[in-house]
C-alpha cells in the first residue's frame, strides 16, 4: 500500500495514476467531482466544515478497507492527513469544542478498527508532495474549479497559504509508515515525462531500501 499526501493542487491523483500504471497495482482516489459536500464548503466553510470533513473521512475509510483487499494498490490521500485539514479549519473558527471532540474520536476509533479489517493497517510508504506556495495557487487555477478559484473569494488565499505551510510540519512528525518527499516544484511530474522518470526511479529506490 502506497498512499499520496499534500496540499490541494500538489498533484496527488496525477501521481497516483502515474506510480500505479508503472506498478501495475490498483488505484483509489478521493472523491471530489462528485462530492455535493465540497461546493457547500467553498460557500459558507463555518457551516460546513464539520459535515465536509465527515464526508472525506467516511469516504477514505471505504477506500481504505476496499485497498485492503488488494495486494498492491496505491492512495490519492492519506486518511492520516485528515486531523491537519480539520484542525485547521477549527483553529479559523469554523467548527466548534464540540465539532472537534467529536471528530478526533471517531477518527481515533476509525484507526482502532483498521487492524481488524486485514493484517496490516499502516502503509507500506507515504509519499508526500511538498510544493510552494505560488505553484499551489498556480494549479488550483490551472485546474479550473470555480469554486476553489481566489479570484471567486480572496479570502482563500489565506486558507491556502496556511494550509500549505502547515504540510511541511506535519510531515517532519508523520511517523507511521516510512515516507519520502517529492519536490513538487523541482520535478514537475505532470508536464516533463524526464520529471515523471525521476520520480518514479525516486520512489522505487525508496521501496527497495524499505525491502
Amino acid at each position: 500500500m502506497i498512499v499520496l499526501a499534500g496540499t490541494i493542487g500538489a498533484g496527488k491523483s496525477s501521481l497516483t495514476e502515474i506510480i500505479s500504471e508503472h506498478l501495475g497495482s490498483e488505484a483509489f482516489y478521493e472523491s471530489v467531482e462528485d462530492n455535493e459536500v465540497l461546493p457547500l464548503f467553498y460557500a459558507d466553510p463555518k457551516k460546513y466544515a464539520f459535515l465536509l470533513q465527515i464526508y472525506f473521512l467516511n469516504k477514505r475509510f471505504d477506500s481504505i478497507k476496499q485497498a485492503l483487499t488488494h495486494k498492491n494498490n496505491v492512495l490519492d490521500r492519506s486518511i492520516y492527513e485528515d486531523s491537519l485539514l480539520f484542525h485547521l479549519n477549527a483553529d479559523l473558527g469554523r467548527a466548534n469544542e464540540t465539532e472537534v471532540k467529536v471528530y478526533d474520536s471517531l477518527l481515533e476509533n476509525m484507526l482502532q478498527e483498521l487492524p481488524y479489517a486485514a493484517q496490516k493497517k499502516r502503509p507500506d510508504l507515504l509519499v508526500h508532495i511538498k510544493i510552494s506556495f505560488p505553484k499551489m495557487l498556480e494549479r488550483i487555477q490551472r485546474r479550473g474549479r470555480a469554486y476553489e478559484q481566489v479570484e471567486q473569494d480572496p479570502a482563500l488565499y489565506d486558507y491556502y497559504k496556511e494550509l500549505n505551510s502547515r504540510y511541511e510540519k506535519w510531515f517532519e512528525e508523520y511517523n507511521e509508515s516510512p515516507k519520502i518527499q517529492i519536490d513538487g516544484d523541482k520535478y514537475d511530474f505532470i508536464e516533463s515525462e524526464e520529471a515523471k522518470k525521476q520520480v518514479i526511479q525516486m520512489i522505487e529506490n525508496k521501496l527497495a531500501d524499505i525491502g
